[in-house]
């Protein structure tokens, strides 16, 4: 399948990288501190949404912006060791120039960027939680990247693993590719759905990115 882009872009965590197990880790002790139960806090969608919004579900809004101080840093503290590359990362990024593609994250600059360079990602174009005033599921995220590229909307095409970024990219108007490095394929909607980057190669043309994807 060829798919015609003028501009990539991409979640991190679960798409570039994999940070669950600190992810988890951290959140379970982040919980245990402000006294959540197992059972509140396995009624809260972690994963691809900015850590405020979680916070909010679980706590009273007073408490929220210290308890989101408090997992930053824990994640913070918690990156060396606690992340690593997917599959096909590395190949499909060194193939782009760096203004053809950003990273949009639910997680704070700080952490996205931490996580990133423990991989060796630098990005040129980053859109964090700090960026933004709503957060996946929203459209905000990716469209403030395509703006930032200075690419049209319709011409990116976004790689998310988890619901709520598929349905932010959705919503922004954009080509969503779902990889099911997180989720299940029945849980994702999304114009294609692959294992994870290893199935995505890229040609730059004259004409913008030629996406070849298996699946």
């Amino acid at each position: 399948m060829k798919i015609q882009a003028d501009a990539l872009l991409f979640d991190n965590d679960g798409t570039l990288v994999s940070s669950l197990d600190s992810v988890y880790r951290c959140w379970s002790r982040w919980a245990a501190e402000y006294g959540i139960t197992a059972e509140e806090f396995a009624r809260v969608e972690l994963h691809g949404r900015p850590a405020v919004e979680i916070a909010a579900d679980l706590l009273p809004a007073a408490r929220v912006p210290e308890a989101v101080v408090r997992i930053e840093q824990l994640e913070v503290e918690d990156v060396p060791g606690g992340v690593h590359l997917l599959p096909g990362t590395k190949a499909l990024l060194d193939s782009l120039p760096a203004d053809r593609w950003a990273v949009v994250t639910s997680a704070t600059r700080r952490l996205g960027e931490a996580r990133l360079a423990e991989v060796g990602i630098r990005p040129k174009n980053l859109v964090a939680a700090d960026d933004i005033t709503r957060g996946k599921p929203d459209p905000e995220p990716f469209l403030l990247a395509a703006r930032r590229l200075g690419v049209d909307p319709a011409r990116c095409v976004v790689f998310e693993d988890a619901p709520a970024g598929l349905q932010s990219g959705r919503a922004a108007g954009m080509t969503t590719v779902a990889l099911t490095t997180t989720h299940r394929a029945d849980e994702l909607t999304a114009d294609v759905v692959v294992e994870d980057l290893s199935a995505v190669s890229a040609l730059v043309t004259d004409e913008g990115v030629e996406l070849s994807v298996r699946h």
